[in-house]
């Protein structure tokens, strides 16, 4: 079980509008905040995001390359999925693999994949 998960982001308030909307859908509930983070808690895990120094704002991030590929989540049902891709695009936020959506995964795997704001890769996994 993991106990938490700890993501540096490049403006703290950019990611909060785009995380904590999505986290709160999802049944997150916000755990901690101070000036330069925030963390949001469901059962005894949490996602917490922090603002990177302005020291490492230039190291750009890939989820391609070493380190972080994407973050999963259970969606409650393939509605639940629609219902948050549909959300996502009313947000602006882009679809990926929009082609094959909502089967990018594969012909059994309904699922949504888009980024956050630092492109992190998000996916939403319905049962």
């Amino acid at each position: 079980m993991i106990h938490h998960i700890e993501l540096y982001v490049s403006e703290l308030e950019t990611s909060m509008n785009f995380w904590g909307w999505l986290l709160e859908e999802l049944g997150y509930t916000l755990f901690q905040s101070w000036e330069k983070g925030q963390s949001w808690k469901s059962g005894d895990m949490y996602l917490v995001f922090v603002q990177v120094e302005d020291r490492f704002k230039d190291s750009p991030y890939h989820r391609c390359g070493v380190g972080l590929n994407h973050l999963a989540f259970h969606a409650r049902s393939r509605q639940h999925v629609d219902e948050i891709t549909k959300k996502i695009e009313q947000k602006g936020v882009d679809i990926l693999y929009k082609d094959r959506h909502p089967f990018a995964g594969g012909e059994t795997h309904y699922a949504v994949y888009f980024e956050d704001p630092d492109r992190i890769k998000v996916e939403l996994v319905a049962p």
